[in-house]
């Protein structure tokens, strides 16, 4: 009993080991993002580059999830809207769940899956193969080339991506409150408009390029630091997927808690 007892001490006092370790590795590895970014020479065709791979190549995605978050909103939420007689706040309803909140995670999430896990699989590939070890031979910085580009890209790209959504999940609603009744498109937009304010937007816009920073500063991480082996890059992209989702869900609580405090 006593051995079990230690041998399980010994496994969770390991995993803080671990944990620990990587949060001080990763901690670090942001650091030097921010010394990098602001040291010259500039990185702007690759940038450019992974703002179309990240930002554009992810919009046929996030239309198909921003059209069905609304729609999908709009159906759920309007029986329970009648039974009150309420089926004149739906369109500011559906509008201020989507902005506030769910377009912003929603797409994130979606993020995490498909652009975290491209890079962590990218760069680990490139690690196991010795590319990375090849720029660094050849005067190339690999950590300005790969990393600082792909980190700018996705805090640009997601919050670009989520005010899209934004858009598309709108337009989602209207497409849902017609299903059973015949609303103009110029009343429906009138009355979102009226409905949503700065300090609906801004909150939740801000936060969306933490989200951005984060999704491509874990994808980098463990795609940069995965180990030898082609086993190394499979176990890369799906960490990067789980750290991503999860940092995701711990900002937006943060996020709220301060939005709620401030404003």
């Amino acid at each position: 009993m006593n051995s079990i007892i230690a041998a399980k001490k010994e496994s969770i006092i390991s995993y803080l080991k671990e944990t620990f370790n990587d949060v001080g590795k990763i901690t670090l590895f942001a650091s030097r993002f921010f010394k990098e970014v602001i040291r010259p020479p500039y990185e702007i065709k690759e940038f450019i580059k992974q703002c179309y791979v990240i930002g554009y190549k992810s919009l046929p995605l996030v239309t198909i999830t921003g059209f069905i978050m609304g729609l999908v909103l709009t159906l759920q939420s309007r029986p329970t809207l009648a039974k009150f007689g309420a089926e004149s706040w739906l369109p500011s309803m559906v509008a201020l769940s989507l902005i506030r909140e769910i377009a912003p995670v929603i797409t994130a999430l979606i993020c995490a899956g498909k652009v975290s896990s491209g890079i962590g699989a990218e760069l680990g590939s490139m690690k196991v193969t010795e590319q990375i070890d090849a720029m660094e031979v050849s005067a190339i910085n690999p950590y300005k080339y790969l990393v600082v580009t792909r980190i700018l890209a996705t805090t640009l790209m997601i919050p670009l991506l989520v005010i899209y959504a934004d858009g598309i999940g709108i337009i989602g609603g209207y497409v849902g409150i017609n299903i059973h009744s015949d609303v103009n498109m110029y009343r429906y937009l009138s009355q979102v408009l009226e409905s949503i304010t700065f300090l609906d937007i801004f909150p939740a816009t801000m936060k969306t390029f933490f989200f951005g920073f984060f999704i491509g500063m874990i994808g980098c991480y463990k795609g940069f630091n995965a180990a030898n082996g082609t086993e190394s890059v499979g176990k890369a992209a799906n960490s990067a997927v789980v750290s991503a989702s999860l940092t995701i869900f711990i900002i937006d609580m943060l996020a709220v808690q301060i939005t709620d405090l401030f404003f």
